[in-house]
């Protein structure tokens, strides 16, 4: 009777393992550096914005999940509004992406989009409604939230987490170190970037099955 108790605690052990890899999954490096790719979207307005309107901006892509309580996190705090205003009032132009499939998590009606963005006091410069999930497989995108910024020649120059504090818990935002924040300050400081990687944390994003 004793090899039971040993099988649950391993069972434990390998469903966290698959859990924390859910959570946690890395996206490739390689983007880093390359030339982001084209897209051209529909905004929560109904207008139609494409990559290439920006060009010559640094442009922010972050990837969105009203019920991922990483993304909750984030925006119950008022984080990710500051983030955005502040940027956006330095001319970088900040995309949030929503690429959740019909009937999955995080998936919202252009509507009910607005309504959040109200309630929310949010300011990104467009929603990009990306249901069929094209601009997210476009750039790999796992997770919600997930971070790409992308400089004015187009190259993308940071990818992957907002900060070191992969919880959802709101008290760990104070004292993180915010990656995204790292990556815009040095590039338009005209200073590389010196973490242009790191593996993002969140939700998985939930696209069509």
């Amino acid at each position: 009777m004793v090899w039971k108790p040993q099988l649950s605690r391993l069972s434990c052990v390998l469903v966290s393992a698959i859990l924390s890899i859910t959570v946690f999954p890395a996206t490739a490096q390689v983007k880093v550096g390359a030339p982001a790719p084209s897209f051209t979207g529909t905004d929560s307005n109904g207008k139609t914005e494409s990559l290439d309107q920006f060009h010559g901006k640094y442009v922010v892509l972050e990837w969105h999940n009203q019920g991922c309580p990483y993304t909750k996190k984030h925006y119950t705090s008022g984080n990710m509004q500051s983030l955005q205003r502040e940027w956006t009032g330095k001319g970088v132009i900040w995309l949030t992406v929503i690429s959740s499939a019909p009937g999955q998590q995080g998936y919202v009606t252009a509507s009910q989009e607005n309504s959040y963005l109200g309630q929310m006091h949010a300011a990104p410069t467009s929603v990009l409604l990306d249901p069929q999930g094209k601009i997210g497989h476009l750039y790999d995108a796992r997770t919600t939230p997930q971070m790409v910024v992308i400089d004015p020649a187009g190259k993308v120059i940071y990818d992957g987490a907002i900060d070191d504090r992969p919880t959802p818990d709101v008290s760990d935002i104070k004292g993180a170190r915010n990656y995204l924040n790292e990556a815009l300050s040095s590039a338009l400081a005209g200073k590389p970037v010196a973490t242009p990687y790191t593996r993002p944390y969140g939700c998985s994003v939930k696209y069509a099955e």
